[in-house]
């Protein structure tokens, strides 16, 4: 049985059992859109499709370094960390290709922890879609670096005098993916075998960089296929000698890395809400109001899409990346893109986040901020023509500098939580609070070189 043809309980006994397994792998996002994971013996598995299966709750209560979030009411010491339920969601079934015969599955937290679980607060937007007569599809890409590392040699260097991939800045280099051919070929395969196939790769502009664009799919399937494809990526390069990293900037000498979201709106008889030939640049009213909606309520959500301190490195003037909420047609300066075309292709592209981004939470703030301006007819700014970084915007469109405001920001929304509930956004916006704090408490080779001796 291929794994993509598994689609609810039965099917995902019937693989395993006629794969032979006595273990299935099953993983789970955590805020920070890491997959947790593990292998879980045969007869749990099956008794855990009916009945459900657990992960410590500690999973939506720590960082990326293991440590508990300190301010959370979810989970903690005085919790006493106990399992929380998740479901395994037969559909996202997949071959794993470096394990002979394995398969994965992907899990979602249910029942309280539902509330703050990234792939469900994404259904729930998704549903609100739903509900206004909308199919949302999305396509994100993703710029990573790859080098000649290992996770032992890169601590040893303590991140410094890395060696990349490739040398020098070749964008859109045929001579670099022909010479370094092995590798690209083997992520394309790679990502075919899992669903996850990619509609471009290339070369982007720094040593070592490249860019994979993922095939447009409905919007749970994009999210899912995005985490995996970030989780899986890094996997392969591991696997071949080589580190991937999906930081948003690694390095004051390089370009930040992006995480493009391309969005657009079916209605019921599969038509695209966006297109209207009759309108300037086939741009429905829905579209504009949707755009609307994503320019006044950036500000507001960018904890949800800029989520780690090192994504504000990569939001300043010059680098590719946004530092107002603005809007433009096809500009590639503005925190948002229209880009006009036929009824099939006519979509918006939400610019600002970056390749740290959870994919469920970054596509829920873009997707959800849109559905709002539909609901409430909120139209945009005029398009900016030209380059963006070059105009004064007033305070309304400034997005936040730091993760620390823009967790400030998350909290003080009435439309945050209109969107997506009391609970997570005081869970979520807490746990970037801690984000920031862990960082505050650390002197960085910056300040050592600045100060040291001069001060």
């Amino acid at each position: 049985m291929n794994p993509r043809e598994v689609v609810n309980i039965a099917d995902s006994r019937q693989i395993v059992e006629e794969r032979g397994l006595s273990h299935v792998k099953i993983g789970v996002v955590d805020l920070d859109g890491v997959m947790r994971g593990k292998y879980v013996a045969r007869d749990k598995f099956f008794s855990g499709l009916e009945g459900g299966l657990g992960f410590c709750d500690v999973i939506l209560g720590w960082d990326v370094d293991d440590q508990t979030y300190d301010n959370v009411e979810f989970t903690g010491w005085h919790t006493g960390f106990p399992d929380a339920s998740v479901r395994v969601i037969p559909d996202s079934c997949r071959e794993l290709p470096f394990e002979e015969g394995m398969v994965f599955f992907l899990c979602e937290f249910v029942d309280k922890a539902a509330a703050i679980c990234p792939r469900n607060v994404l259904q729930r937007v998704i549903d609100r879609a739903k509900g206004m007569g909308f199919t949302p599809y999305a396509a994100l890409e993703y710029e990573f670096f790859v080098f000649e590392e290992t996770p032992h040699s890169v601590r040893e260097k303590n991140y410094k005098n890395l060696r990349p991939l490739t040398p020098g800045s070749f964008g859109y280099s045929v001579l670099r993916n022909t010479v370094g051919a092995d590798f690209y070929h083997a992520l394309l395969k790679m990502c075919d075998q899992m669903d996850t196939p990619l509609e471009g790769l290339h070369t982007e502009t720094g040593p070592g960089v490249l860019e994979g664009c993922i095939t447009v799919d409905s919007a749970m399937n994009a999210a899912d296929k995005a985490a995996m494809f970030k989780t899986f990526t890094k996997v392969l390069a591991q696997k071949n000698g080589l580190m991937a990293t999906f930081m948003a900037k690694w390095s004051e000498k390089q370009a930040g890395q992006s995480g493009h979201i391309h969005l657009s709106l079916k209605d019921a008889q599969g038509n695209s809400v966006f297109y209207d030939p009759n309108q300037d640049r086939n741009m429905s009213e829905a579209m504009r109001h949707f755009i609307g909606g994503q320019q006044r309520l950036m500000p507001e959500l960018l904890a949800m899409v800029g989520s780690t301190v090192n994504s504000y490195s990569r939001l300043v003037p010059g680098l590719w990346a946004p530092t107002n909420a603005t809007w433009g047609i096809e500009n590639r300066t503005t925190a948002i893109r229209a880009i006009p075309g036929s009824s099939k292709s006519q979509r918006v592209e939400y610019r600002v986040a970056a390749a740290d981004a959870n994919p469920y939470l970054a596509l829920a703030a873009a997707l959800a901020s849109g559905l709002l301006g539909i609901e409430h007819q909120i139209e945009p700014d005029a398009p900016i023509s030209g380059n963006a970084y070059s105009s004064e915007y007033p305070e309304s469109r400034r997005l936040p500098a730091t993760l620390w405001e823009a967790a400030q920001r998350l909290k003080a929304s009435d439309s945050a939580r209109t969107l997506f509930g009391d609970i997570f956004v005081d869970h979520y916006a807490a746990s970037r609070e801690w984000e920031e704090r862990a960082f505050r408490k650390h002197v960085t080779d910056w300040e050592l070189n600045r100060y040291f001796e001069i001060i």
